[in-house]
């Protein structure tokens, strides 16, 4: 009898343990967030956009919850499309590097293209679009 109690008393303790505790954001789960990653051509002086399509090949990163190194990153297709697949609920951040408006030799030649994006259901989609910068 002693010993049934303390199986009992195990089982309903692990299940309380596992039950308790709390799924961050990153990757086991239904959702997904996807979107294309379009590049911006400007005039000379940078007033007007002459042109867009979208960015091929290009590497997307996705951040999970307050993280400062990515938890995944995905390549783009021939259509500027990404997808990540199997998230869980939480916040997320996606970003990509675009070249910048006008570098010089004290600024940097790329920028981060960010974007934020937090799901709230399990099998929820989220589609965003990511704008880069003159290429």
């Amino acid at each position: 009898m002693r010993q049934r109690i303390l199986y009992i008393t195990l089982l309903v303790l692990g299940v309380t343990i596992i039950g308790s505790c709390k799924k961050t954001p990153g990757e086991g789960g239904n959702a997904r967030i996807k979107g294309t990653f379009w590049v911006r051509n400007y005039d000379q002086l940078f007033t007007y956009v002459t042109g867009r399509y979208p960015a091929i090949n290009t590497t997307v990163y996705l951040f999970f919850g307050d993280d400062v190194s990515p938890g995944t990153s995905v390549k783009t297709n021939e259509n500027g499309e990404f997808e990540f697949q199997y998230l869980r609920k939480g916040k997320y951040r996606v970003v990509a590097y675009s070249k910048q408006r006008q570098s010089t030799n004290t600024t940097p030649d790329v920028t981060a293209v960010e974007y934020d994006v937090t799901i709230t259901k399990r099998k929820e989609i989220k589609n965003i679009g990511l704008d880069t910068l003159n290429n």
